[in-house]
């Protein structure tokens, strides 16, 4: 029964929602407290009997006192809400099971309806009382509906982790009995909120659809989650992005965040929201974190300052308060924020995003989706026995392996005829998410059977793929279970397959993918399933070959050629299939398999296929398959008679493949010295750098002295104060201090055990050494680069500075809280590549935003004290310094600790950064001539003259497991050198009078360290390669797919010259290297990815643990040596097989001087500033499947010791610095990436030549 009509106000909500910022009102429970209300007054007469503690179910006052709810809400709204909340929040049956109200003889469910539609009614009548005094400020009424007590995304039960509270469609029921008694009692506004678990919002949103079209009423929909500290959501652990891309299949009206969290630490993560989703953004955030005594300090003007700084900042569009907030806040903000302007909604590009705990994202530079294949019952014999078995723990680690082996997704299947299938699906993947690394990955529920796809759907909290759907059972079927993967939140495989069987050809399968496509995308209200294109994923059906039968022949050139139609009539899919069919003819025959799945993906991805599920960690490389193998598969896959004539399905069967082995040896240490008192062994053990003995003369000391702390006070601090005297005196050199550091991590890791035994005797007694000053260090977020950071802290550490090291890849918060927590005197940031730089300015705000003094400092190959100076230094009131090596920094550190001369050298600091400010600004206004005078003044080419030769192959090249003992041949040791910070070139360090004697030693050592990786295969180095048919294309350079030159595989982008230098002639661009595409000519460009670090951090990690700093960063610095040999000696190869170089006979000096033709700029150098053309080579290289090179958010490669770039073979290409633009090439480029300026902004920073 409608007791008020509901008109819905979603119109009238947007156009406000798009004029101003709206307020919610505050906490509800904080004003029932207020009102001094207690469990008989919650109880009234009706429920004074019942037989549990009512008074923690406030909702039941709306029936009890209502009077008392109507009060709190005329609070708010005096207090200048826009919108209430009702007092719904646990007013479902679910939530309502812990007060038992069936135990008492009460109707559950009608008490559900009558006590949400009396929450209403009160809601409205306050709404209507206000906004009838003031119709030009509406007010509305917002169902709370809370997550209630039980959880579906995890298990409660440590025993039982595939147990769960409640189920998916107990869930369902109840939300949908709690929205239908709201939408009938004629609420403005449903809001899920305090959102913990994203399985129960997905059964709430599910609730709400199924609500709508029961009732035929609707409402605007407000979500709100409640995230931790981390940025995961509070129970259910995912990241912000990864629980977008879970709901945002629902018309949301806002999205937003609550409670756990005061408005500082909610800061990153609404900032990340607001980034992520295109409806508008809500925050209540409560007063702070509850202190000792439960409650909440965040005064009203606190709260106002920091959510104004939401605004200032334009994230939001509504804003409230939760736990600890009143009316007192709500009128703070109301006042704050009345001049503030709304977030703009955020245009989202359309593509396909999945999750787990974590994002996925297809970007369009993204590289081929790996399904991992073996968590499936039917393709795999070992996990089909071992569910069979219900080894889960063993199956579970089937799941791991495939996640470690680089699958993006997981494939789940249970279809087998003994099994539950409904039952088991639902467990596993249960169990799956309580494993952290497994459940980061998005999950692919793949059954025949409707009825085991929708109980996976049941027990996925993130963005899983349905596979799958088809025509085959009728259209009306088909639209059903599309709309019901859509209301689950999934994005949907859909085969090849209508009423009239499978596709097998190509025309069939283009046909069936046409017509499904038509009917998914088609609006729900015109018969459709309203799918967005993004979400949907053509398998097109890849079927066995070489079965013998004639007929099957051409079914992988039908699939590559229907896969090619598809993507252009139906714009927005994707193309998937599942890889090992193509081989089933070859089932036993690995070798075999893998290489037809080899050949098979390179053309189909060549044709647009997209992803595949395949077995992660077992595709043979294209282009590393043996010769003759390669050939018999292609005439298979491409149904094409041997050269040779003959069947070669027959061919083929007949060929087989060998491996070969290595073996390895080991290298031994000498030992030289014993005399003198314990005292002078361990002096001359740490300014030696002696390990072998530190423990047995340890020991001695401890037996001599009363405490284990005065051994470390004693004689091992008084060995590192001559380590830093000797240091700062330039007697003694970094590779020297490291191995110092190295003997006294050894010394006090041996006394720790005994200390730890002193303080149980003498528990007030001397505990732990006293150092002079705390320093934390880190490398920002998205850098993987450690060695300088590391060098550094073993320095500071030598000269008895605590330093706490964060590592790599750290977040800003995490930085600052781990400061904040720790106290520290100093804070030190570090970062090679240049996205690192704007990681570093963001530090600086938020510890200008928390009101910090610490100082900071900043280093690393990519910085500068001039940029400290322009870029971050103005960002914090603070002191920020630039320390440019080591050797630097304990004098600066020592200045900063000391109140003596901390306030002299921030003075001198402040003077020096005002100057190189100074000289930036002069710089900056320099002459840039225009971007159309530059390209007209373009490096110029007689084309028609120009030497350009063809490459002896065009494609991909693998380099698995390169010869590291050839590499070492072709090492540039220099700049070894210079990592140890000692200034010289090799070989003629070694005379260096004051460097020679220990430079030698270094260089030795490294010798040793890299016998025993060469000898072990402790590291290993892998390449991959490529020429390709090319042109430039205005400003970018085209790159095709083979020599008639009418597909492109991508584009390089470039970046020219506009800084006008005395006597130059042109400006350059790296597109001027490449023949234009009218010259008539030919060209071609390559590519590589390089890396030599694969087993650098495992080995890093187990000298640390070892406390052995020295072998620690030697492996480092020779991994990157490695690496740029590998790039070098690439390059050489490169060259010879383009044809220009086949005739080089150069030196290593020679070529270390560059003495050839041809470059190799990389992303991210002065030729191409722009990062992100990495994306495009690793892209283009499958550099992250093949070689192992992995990109990090920020861009810089992982392992850190890799090297990635473009060939150029032009007889007069040569390197050179872009650097400052002008605001018309910057948005030129822009529109060339399908950037907004914004994003161009970002990743051009260092070389605007304008503040943006």
């Amino acid at each position: 029964m409608l007791l008020e009509a509901t008109t819905d106000k979603t119109e009238q909500i947007e156009s406000l929602l798009a004029e101003r910022i709206l307020i919610l009102d505050g906490a509800t429970g904080t004003q029932i407290q207020a009102l001094g209300i207690g469990e008989a007054e919650v109880r009234g007469e009706r429920f004074a009997e019942h037989h549990k503690d009512l008074k923690n179910f406030g909702d039941l006052l709306c029936v009890t006192k209502p009077e008392a709810i109507l009060e709190i809400h005329r609070r708010y709204l005096t207090a200048g809400s826009d919108i209430i909340e009702t007092n719904t929040f646990g007013a479902s049956p679910v939530g309502m099971l812990d007060f038992d109200f069936a135990g008492a003889g009460h109707d559950p469910e009608a008490l559900c309806r009558e006590i949400n539609a009396a929450a209403v009614r009160i809601a409205k009548q306050a709404c209507a009382e206000f906004t009838d005094q003031n119709p030009d400020k509406p007010r509305f009424a917002a169902a709370s509906i809370g997550p209630t007590s039980k959880q579906m995304a995890i298990s409660t039960s440590v025993e039982e982790p595939a147990s769960r509270d409640v189920t998916f469609d107990q869930m369902v029921d109840s939300y949908q009995m709690q929205v239908t008694a709201l939408l009938e009692a004629g609420v403005d506004l449903l809001m899920p909120e305090t959102v913990i678990d994203t399985l129960n919002l997905k059964a709430c949103l599910f609730a709400i659809e199924r609500a709508f079209a029961a009732t035929g009423l609707r409402a605007p929909v407000m979500v709100s989650g409640t995230f931790d500290q981390g940025g995961g959501t509070f129970v259910s652990g995912q990241s912000v992005e990864a629980f977008w891309n879970a709901v945002a299949h629902f018309p949301m009206l806002s999205v937003g965040m609550n409670c756990a969290l005061g408005p500082d630490v909610m800061r990153p993560h609404l900032e990340q929201l607001q980034r992520a989703a295109d409806c508008w953004v809500s925050c209540h955030p409560n007063a702070g974190l509850p202190n000792e005594m439960g409650q909440f300090d965040l005064g009203p003007a606190d709260m106002a300052k920091m959510v104004g700084e939401y605004a200032d900042n334009g994230w939001v569009n509504i804003v409230g308060g939760c736990c600890g907030t009143g009316p007192e806040h709500i009128a703070a903000f109301a006042d704050r924020l009345k001049e503030a302007k709304p977030h703009s909604r955020t245009t989202v590009a359309p593509r396909l995003r999945l999750s787990g705990t974590q994002p996925m994202e297809l970007r369009p530079d993204s590289n081929f989706l790996m399904i991992g294949e073996r968590t499936n019952v039917t393709g795999s014999r070992k996990f089909a026995r071992l569910i069979k078995e219900e080894n889960y723990d063993e199956a579970i680690e089937v799941a791991r392996e495939q996640v470690a082996n680089g699958a993006n997704v997981i494939d789940v299947n249970m279809d087998e005829g003994l099994l539950d299938s409904e039952a088991v699906m639902t467990k596993f993947l249960r169990l799956i998410a309580g494993e952290g690394d497994i459940a980061a990955v998005p999950v692919m529920i793949d059954s025949s059977k409707w009825t085991v796809i929708e109980a996976g759907l049941q027990a996925v909290q993130g963005k899983s793929i349905v596979n799958s759907i088809s025509l085959k059972d009728g259209e009306q079927e088909f639209l059903r279970r599309a709309a019901l993967c859509r209301s689950y939140g999934a994005a949907v495989v859909v085969m090849a397959f209508d009423e009239e069987g499978q596709a097998a050809d190509e025309d069939n399968k283009v046909r069936i993918c046409e017509r499904a496509y038509k009917l998914l995308i088609k609006p729900v209200d015109e018969g459709g399933a309203g799918f967005n294109p993004q979400d949907i994923i053509f398998d097109p059906n890849i079927l066995t070959v070489a079965t013998g039968i004639e007929e099957y022949n051409n079914y992988a050139v039908d699939f590559i050629e229907a896969t090619r139609r598809i993507k252009a009539a139906c714009p927005g899919v994707k193309i998937s299939g599942g890889l090992s069919n193509i081989s089933f003819s070859f089932r036993g025959n690995d070798p075999v398999r893998e290489a037809m799945h080899s050949v098979f993906l390179y053309y189909a991805i060549q044709a647009g296929l997209d992803m595949a599920i395949v077995n992660a960690g077992q595709l043979e490389v294209y282009d590393e398959i043996e010769p003759r193998l390669k050939e018999l598969v292609e005439d298979v896959i491409l149904n094409r008679t041997p050269a040779d004539g003959g069947d070669p399905t027959e061919k083929l069967v007949e060929f087989a493949e060998t491996l070969k082995g290595q073996g390895g040896k080991q290298t031994v240490q000498d030992d030289a010295w014993r005399s003198g008192t314990v005292e002078e062994r361990l002096k001359h053990a740490l300014v030696k750098g002696i390990v072998k003995h530190i423990e047995e003369d340890a020991e001695e000391a401890r037996q001599q002295y009363d405490r284990c702390l005065h051994v470390i006070e004693g004689p091992l601090m008084a060995g590192m104060s001559v380590v830093g005297d000797l240091f700062g005196a330039g007697k003694m050199f970094l590779p020297q201090v490291v191995k110092s550091a190295r003997v006294m991590k050894k010394a006090v890791a041996y006394l720790m055990p005994y200390m730890e035994e002193e303080k149980e005797q003498d528990a007030g007694g001397e505990a732990t050494s006293s150092a002079r000053g705390k320093v934390l260090m880190a490398t920002v977020k998205g850098d993987v680069h450690d060695i300088g950071k590391n060098i550094v802290g073993v320095v500071l550490g030598c000269n008895n500075f605590e330093v706490i090291d964060l590592g790599v890849m750290v977040a800003a918060e995490t930085i600052l809280d781990t400061a904040a927590k720790e106290g520290v005197d100093l804070i030190g940031l570090s970062g090679l590549i240049t996205p690192s730089l704007d990681e570093m300015a963001l530090v600086a705000r938020e510890m200008e935003r928390r009101g910090l003094k610490t100082p900071l400092l900043v280093g690393g190959a990519t910085t500068s004290a001039k940029h400290t100076a322009v870029k971050i230094a103005p960002e914090y009131t603070g002191l920020v310094a630039h320390v440019l090596d080591a050797s630097r920094s304990v004098g600066v550190v020592e200045k900063l600790i000391s109140p003596d001369s901390r306030e002299v050298f921030a003075e001198e600091n402040r003077k020096k950064q005002a100057d190189l400010v100074a000289s930036y600004r002069k710089r900056q206004s320099g002459t840039l001539v225009p971007f159309a005078k530059a390209c007209e003044k373009h490096f110029a080419t007689d084309w028609a003259a120009a030497d350009v030769p063809t490459p002896s192959f065009t494609g991909v090249r693998l380099l698995e497991d390169y010869d590291l003992a050839e590499l070492r041949e072709w090492i540039d040791w220099s700049p070894f050198f210079m990592t140890w910070e000692m200034k010289g070139k090799y070989p003629a360090i070694f005379k260096d009078p004051n460097l020679g004697v220990e430079a030698k030693k270094l260089f030795d050592d490294a010798q040793e360290l890299l016998d025993r990786l060469i000898a072990e295969k402790l590291l290993r180095a892998n390449g991959v390669y490529g020429f390709w048919p090319a042109n430039a294309v205005g400003e970018d350079i085209a790159l095709y797919k083979d020599g008639s030159r009418q597909d492109e595989v991508c584009r390089l982008h470039c970046l020219r010259q506009q800084w006008e230098r005395k006597g130059q002639s042109d400006f350059r661009s790296l597109a001027d290297y490449v023949a234009p595409a009218d010259s008539g000519r030919e060209d071609y460009v390559g590519a590589f990815a390089v890396t030599a670090g694969l087993g650098c951090d495992e080995m890093a990690a187990e000298f640390d643990a070892d406390h052995d700093d020295y072998n620690s960063i030697l492996v480092k610095a020779l991994a990157d040596r490695l690496a740029e040999a590998f790039a070098e000696r690439l390059h050489a190869r490169a060259r010879k097989e383009w044809g220009y170089g086949k005739d080089e006979k150069l030196s290593t000096e020679e070529l270390i001087k560059e003495r050839y033709r041809g470059i190799r700029p990389a992303p991210g150098y002065p030729a191409q500033p722009d990062h992100t053309e990495k994306r495009t080579i690793f892209e283009l290289l499958s550099a992250e499947e093949q070689a192992g090179v992995k990109l990090t958010e920020s861009l810089a490669m992982h392992p850190a010791a890799s090297v990635c770039g473009v060939y150029f073979g032009h007889p007069e290409a040569r390197y050179f610095a872009v650097d400052r633009l002008t605001r018309d090439q910057v948005e030129d480029y822009a529109q060339r990436k399908g950037w907004t300026l914004a994003e161009a902004h970002r990743w051009l920073s260092p070389n605007l030549g304008y503040d943006p």
